[in-house]
């Protein structure tokens, strides 16, 4: 039996996945999903009424499961980052790379950065939850 109430999960910080399905794209369609929370989903025509949504989702997920005296999964902790990796890539491609930095007038690890950064785009949005870290949402398309 679970010794939280529904509010004390209703406050962890779960990791909250928000998907845009553009098939059609006059009606473009927000998916959301709580990671731990299998089968927690729901669906909008926003990404502001997803956001709304899927705490409504939660909270009927996570109250039948106290109802049901079932388990109910906690958030995983966010991992932690350096800031650091190693690549590997061929000599002609670092030549190229490093080139292109200087002529641009930044260092190597400038450049790549910036390109990294626009190659994931960089301006992710992320909805207004309430009391949430935003960095446990994530948007997608």
């Amino acid at each position: 039996m679970s010794e939280k109430t529904l509010e004390q999960y209703l406050e962890l910080p779960y990791a909250i996945e928000f998907k845009k399905d553009a098939t059609d794209p006059d009606q473009p369609v927000w998916f959301a999903q709580v990671k731990e929370l299998p089968g927690c989903v729901t669906e909008a025509d926003s990404l502001d009424e997803a956001a709304v949504m899927i705490w409504d989702a939660m909270r009927v997920w996570i109250q039948g499961s106290l109802d049901a005296n079932l388990p109910i999964p906690e958030p995983q902790p966010l991992p932690t980052y350096s800031g650091k990796f190693s690549v590997r890539l061929p000599k002609s491609l670092h030549r190229d790379l490093a080139a292109k930095a200087r002529r641009e007038g930044v260092s190597l690890n400038q450049f790549i950065t910036s390109a990294l950064s626009q190659a994931v785009g960089a301006s992710n949005p992320s909805p207004q939850l309430r009391g949430a870290d935003s960095s446990r949402y994530q948007t997608g398309q």
